[in-house]
């Protein structure tokens, strides 16, 4: 008999704020009492909630059930940028080029796309959640010009699109003085991160999923050709079990000592109003990465998004224990407000609205846990800071190997060789947030 009891339970600081700033949603649904399924799938973000979506395509009039510790959009997806990306976006790299089959994971990343947009379009989702209207890599020194120029000459070897950018144009564009250049690229998707899972919950529920949430896992047991699975007010019994926890695959003992749980930080600003807009300028929606990866990540939306709000975000910090401190939160938002009015001098001491912490796991040598674990237990984990487009795909692929289904993306993730192990600790975090706070001063203006 297996068994696997978890050992943490997600902790989340401060608020998902991209959930905040939509309007309430209805009441919960916890599972209570007894309950059998054909598949439970753990967690609700997009992994999980594109398993189960996929689950239905691939097995129509089975039994899916749903498992979320808190609520919809409270976690991981609604702490994010919202940034769908389908080019090499490598977080180790200086210029996000991949050193892998690039044109692989393009089209991989694309069929990501391709499936949210379907899903946009099944359920009814607002199209305002789902915007493919690119993003711009933002550089603010020669470096960080040098790496968009590296990067453009990268696209083009793979025949991709890019447009440069001068100045006045990011100035046109975002309304900052900050940026001296910038590289667009039109196949990225901008997602109101929130809105497009709650939609997805929402659909998925009408098409007869079990979404239960505030159900935290607490293990599951495999008993015969059943798994059993407990949450502290009711129990599951499922013939198939898919993970779509990504760092917290850990918490389940699997991958222990293989999984780098890192938190990245951001902060949003009120809804910006009519003058303020006016000494803002620029466009009402953008987004732009920094053009080295340790960069400050800065988006506006508008108020068919949530309000006319600007995102900032970043900070990085290795924590094991999966649980960012308030003094990580306190150090970060200090970093951002100043990264703040150094782009927007206009606006420069405004005060934030909400300040969180957003957990994201990376492996030491970039790949995924998207495979079955043992017999009827699937992972679709280790989005490598990449979640929605990874955890889409690691999503749909467990789904599919849980039908007994090959594909493109199947193939990919279970060639991949297994993350490598971490240096033991304290070496792991220590090492690993001294090289974080490095490159965060060599990243600079970024």
């Amino acid at each position: 008999m297996t068994s696997h009891r978890v050992r943490r339970l997600p902790v989340h600081t401060g608020p998902a704020a991209w959930n905040a700033i939509l309007a309430p949603q209805e009441a919960a649904t916890p599972l209570e009492g007894d309950a059998t399924t054909d598949f439970a799938v753990i967690g609700a973000g997009f992994a999980g909630l594109s398993a189960a979506r996929r689950l239905t395509q691939l097995a129509p009039g089975a039994r899916v059930a749903v498992l979320e510790a808190g609520r919809v959009a409270e976690g991981a997806a609604g702490r994010n940028s919202g940034f769908m990306i389908d080019l090499p976006h490598e977080l180790t790299s200086q210029d996000y080029a991949g050193t892998g089959d690039d044109r692989t994971m393009i089209a991989l990343n694309r069929m990501a796309q391709e499936f949210g947009r379907a899903a946009v379009e099944e359920y009814g989702i607002d199209p305002a959640f789902f915007d493919p209207s690119g993003k711009v890599n933002g550089a603010a020194s020669a470096a960080a010009h040098a790496h968009n120029e590296s990067y453009a000459r990268h696209l083009a070897s793979l025949n991709e699109p890019s447009e440069m950018l001068d100045a006045q144009a990011m100035r046109e564009l975002t309304g900052s003085p900050h940026y001296r250049s910038g590289l667009y690229t039109p196949g990225t998707v901008m997602l109101q991160p929130a809105g497009y899972v709650r939609g997805l919950a929402a659909g998925l529920r009408r098409a007869g999923v079990a979404i239960h949430e505030q159900s935290p896992v607490t293990g599951f047991t495999r008993q015969g050709d059943t798994w059993r699975v407990e949450t502290p007010k009711g129990r599951l019994s499922a013939g198939k079990v898919i993970l779509t926890v990504n760092g917290h695959l850990e918490s389940f003992g699997i991958a222990r000592g293989r999984l780098m749980q890192v938190f990245l930080f951001a902060t949003m600003t009120p809804d910006l109003d009519a003058d303020t807009l006016g000494r803002l300028g620029g466009r009402p929606r953008w987004g732009v990465t920094p053009s080295d990866p340790m960069g400050t990540t800065m988006r506006r939306i508008d108020t068919a998004q949530g309000g006319n709000r600007i995102v900032t975000r970043t900070c990085a910090v290795l924590r094991p224990g999966m649980r960012a401190t308030e003094a990580d939160m306190a150090r970060a938002a200090r970093v951002m407000q100043r990264k703040f009015d150094q782009r927007f001098p206009q606006l420069a001491g405004m005060r934030m609205e909400h300040a969180w912490a957003g957990h994201l796991c990376l492996s030491l040598n970039g790949v995924s846990v998207m495979r079955e674990i043992e017999p009827g237990l699937y992972s679709a984990c280790v989005q490598n800071g990449l979640g929605t487009a990874r955890g889409t795909l690691t999503g749909m692929g467990a789904a599919e190997l849980a039908c007994d289904t090959m594909s493109a993306i199947t193939r990919h993730f279970t060639d991949q060789v297994e993350p490598k192990r971490l240096p033991p600790q304290p070496f792991r975090e220590i090492g690993a947030n001294a090289v974080l706070r490095w490159k965060e001063w060599r990243a600079g203006d970024e």
